[in-house]
């Protein structure tokens, strides 16, 4: 048996058209999944390689829906917040198949943010004093350089 030529009924896209006409729900390709959350096909395949979303599979095709969508804005918001893939995929087991972990789940970003914050502050006041060292050393060199510049 030979796998001829897909019909344009058999067509992913027309399986995700027909998707999205017929029962009122969000479906996304790839592509498309993608393309309206500004980021890229390869980290949506490598984000569903480490577990964080399973998208539905028509033949070579994935099909995603709402859930995986919602999955992915929090993967996107957890990356830009500096969170580890082990952290965001914690956070997203926590609110389960239908969402009945929502509260065991806010428990666990208000525990989390406390410690990032508190993280955060402790690089920013090492970031601080770096500046203020970086800065008595450039002021020490200026001085330096126009005495050595300087008519004696």
């Amino acid at each position: 048996m030979g796998a001829g030529p897909v019909s344009d009924e058999e067509h992913p896209r027309h399986f995700v058209d027909a998707h999205r006409e017929e029962r009122d729900v969000e479906v996304f390709g790839i592509g498309e999944l993608a393309s309206s959350l500004d980021t890229t096909t390869r980290a949506i395949r490598f984000y569903e390689s480490k577990g964080l979303l399973s998208p539905k599979r028509v033949g070579n095709t994935r099909v995603y829906g709402r859930r995986e969508r919602a999955r992915l804005v929090l993967i996107l918001r957890g990356k830009a917040l500096g969170l580890s893939l082990r952290e965001i995929g914690e956070y997203l087991d926590l609110y389960g198949e239908r969402g009945e972990g929502r509260e065991r789940q806010l428990v666990h970003v208000i525990e989390g943010s406390a410690t990032r914050i508190a993280e955060l502050r402790e690089r920013q006041s090492k970031i601080e004093q770096t500046i203020r060292e970086l800065e008595l050393i450039r002021d020490h060199s200026i001085e330096r350089l126009q005495q050595l510049r300087s008519p004696g």
